[in-house]
């Protein structure tokens, strides 16, 4: 393909954005720093205006659509800026599971797979259907979109290690089931209904399934240290590129420093 074709194939391509919209209303994971925005300065400000608007914003990495980075919990990872560009980029897959999955639900690489074609080294994004339950949706929902999402699997973090998986994105609050992080002790009841859902339908204490030492946010502390990292908040046009194959790109600041960052995520396809 020449240089005008490629051209020609790019203007054609159709792209989605599957960023949730930033605002000083959306809401953080739960004890991390909201968003603050203030201006400094303003087109008509004082003494015959200043020309510009000028803002200064205060925020934690982890508002909105963001990408946790190795150093988020490992100390000996890569920060975001020190991340090659091309790693955030490639094939991958958005796989739709929301008309089986709801409240504390795990999902499993067989529901996956059956879903859509998923290969090694994608990324792998995962629709769980709790996008619908964001701040600035017709069913927001803080509490079910942080608390009570589902999550992953006891084998699933094992399977990403096996199939390569190049980084993850989910568009809920976590890639950790939410009892599997510090939020079932700071939601008691939702964990016993949690725990409950569990019995009924697996025949296990969650702490039977899941103990404790092993996975303890496990999609952070097991995957980090592989270079598997997840993006969370996905949303926007996600229902869009539901079950298909796709080109994703994601775009964080080019920090140094930084051990996550709020980021753009699209998806494109002939």
């Amino acid at each position: 393909m020449d240089i005008n074709e490629f051209l020609k194939f790019m203007n054609e391509v159709k792209m989605y954005d599957l960023t949730q919209r930033l605002s000083v209303h959306t809401p953080p994971w739960p004890s991390y720093m909201p968003l603050q925005v203030q201006y400094f300065k303003r087109i008509a400000g004082a003494h015959m205006g200043q020309g510009a608007n000028g803002q200064i914003i205060k925020s934690s990495n982890h508002v909105g659509t963001h990408i946790d980075g190795e150093i988020h919990f490992h100390s000996s990872g890569r920060t975001i800026g020190d991340t090659p560009i091309d790693f955030w980029v490639g094939d991958g897959v958005v796989v739709d599971i929301s008309d089986e999955v709801g409240d504390y639900d795990l999902y499993s690489p067989d529901m996956l797979m059956k879903k859509a074609d998923i290969r090694k080294g994608d990324i792998l994004i995962i629709n769980t259907g709790y996008h619908k339950y964001g701040w600035d949706q017709k069913e927001s929902d803080e509490v079910r979109y942080f608390v009570k999402h589902p999550g992953p699997g006891p084998d699933f973090h094992k399977w990403c290690i096996d199939m390569k998986i190049k980084w993850i994105g989910v568009d809920c609050g976590s890639a950790d089931h939410p009892m599997n992080t510090i939020i079932r002790d700071w939601h008691p009841g939702p964990f016993k209904e949690a725990e409950a859902k569990l019995k009924s339908k697996y025949g296990q204490a969650w702490d039977e399934m899941f103990p404790l030492d092993e996975y303890y946010q496990v999609m952070h502390l097991g995957l980090f240290p592989k270079g598997i990292v997840h993006a969370e908040n996905i949303g926007g046009e996600i229902a869009k590129v539901s079950n298909k194959r796709v080109w994703i790109g994601l775009f964080p600041l080019r920090g140094i420093e930084l051990e996550s960052s709020m980021c753009r995520v699209i998806a494109l396809e002939p």
